[in-house]
């Protein structure tokens, strides 16, 4: 590859990358796909088309086709294509992927970001009662906050009610 082709390259998939930060994620609007951290990779191949490698929040996540379409909309949409999605499921999504812009967007929508995932990767089991987690309230600051269900709208959420300003939000738990 010569050097304008080089740049090119890199230039094609750094604009791809920048469109990605406008692809909401359809279950919390709040965040792009690039700030959640499910975007891995841009490549263009061979053939000059772009890949997009896209790492779901779970296995099991029903927003996986909306997302990839979603991400080929855009990239097409930005004159960006041809483009494929590749869905790459090692090493698993982990919360620590959110970027630090995408936590403060968390925050600022009413849903508690979450803490740093355990450094290994695995999150153990804990049966606790309602009061067992002191997750701030993300619309006063209080963590007198008490946990009502262990899944909120979707499995990655929790919910939870501030007990100061007695609001109920979500909480985005760390896996």
């Amino acid at each position: 590859m010569n050097a304008q082709a080089a740049v090119t390259t890199a230039g094609r998939c750094e604009q791809a990358w920048t469109v990605l930060g406008t692809v909401l994620d359809p279950e919390v609007p709040a965040l792009s796909v690039r700030d959640l951290g499910i975007v891995r990779d841009v490549v263009e191949q061979a053939d000059g088309a772009l890949e997009v490698v896209l790492t779901p929040t779970y296995s099991g996540c029903p927003a996986t086709e909306v997302i990839e379409h979603d991400v080929l909309a855009a990239i097409d949409a930005a004159g960006l294509g041809p483009a494929h999605v590749r869905l790459q499921r090692a090493p698993a999504w982990t919360t620590d992927w959110i970027s630090a812009e995408g936590r403060q967007k968390l925050h600022a929508y009413g849903i508690a970001p979450p803490g740093a995932a355990a450094a290994d990767g695995a999150q153990p089991i804990r049966i606790f009662g309602r009061k067992a987690d002191r997750v701030p309230c993300p619309r006063c600051g209080s963590a007198a906050t008490e946990r009502l269900s262990a899944f909120g709208s979707t499995a990655c959420k929790a919910m939870y009610r501030c007990i100061a300003c007695r609001e109920p939000f979500e909480f985005f738990k760390p896996i």
